[in-house]
């Protein structure tokens, strides 16, 4: 190798790597994630042996099937978490009482292990929301009850200013409230 040879191609892995964080950013990752890793112990351990010297413990149950049924529902809710990132609600929920249901069904949840994990990734599958666009931000300046750019709120419902009578009642489409009351 010559002092003039360029060395390892770094921008490879660093393209890939930012492709990886900008995919990651779009959708519950974590969520899916965690999900994934609690469906894997669920499974697992039901069919498994543990070998303490001579002896060997087998966790075999008879709801082994039912642990295993569990468990590959859990790794495709993580996985519609990522690729089907719309549907996260109804994962992040599937996720949960798939949780509450491997406690009685398979080794109390997979020793706590699965069933921690894929309490959590269901919770956070629930709790992740996209991010807005960076546009959106200025156009929602203009918008009545949303704070302008001096910080001042105008009125959400701009009715009672121009003599129509404020009506929360969400039957009107003039008051913007959208079904939702605030309080005076």
């Amino acid at each position: 190798m010559s002092a003039e040879s360029p060395g390892p191609n770094d921008t490879f892995l660093k393209i890939h790597r930012r492709k990886f964080r900008a995919w990651r950013g779009t959708r519950p990752f974590w969520a899916g994630l965690l999900t994934i890793l609690g469906g894997v112990p669920i499974a697992y351990l039901p069919y498994g042996n543990i070998k303490l010297g001579n002896m060997t413990l087998a966790m075999a149950t008879t709801a082994g099937a039912g642990s295993l049924i569990i468990g590959v529902l859990l790794i495709v809710l993580g996985l519609t978490m990522w690729f089907q990132y719309h549907s996260r609600v109804f994962a992040g929920v599937a996720a949960i009482l798939l949780a509450l249901v491997s406690l009685v069904v398979s080794n109390i949840g997979g020793f706590l292990i699965g069933f921690l994990l894929a309490l959590i990734g269901g919770a956070l599958g629930i709790a992740w929301a996209p991010a807005r666009p960076a546009g959106e931000d200025a156009q929602r300046e203009g918008r009545p009850g949303e704070p302008a750019a001096d910080g001042v709120a105008e009125p959400a419902v701009a009715g009672a200013a121009n003599g129509m009578s404020d009506d929360l009642s969400a039957t009107s489409s003039t008051n913007e409230t959208n079904g939702r009351h605030r309080a005076r």
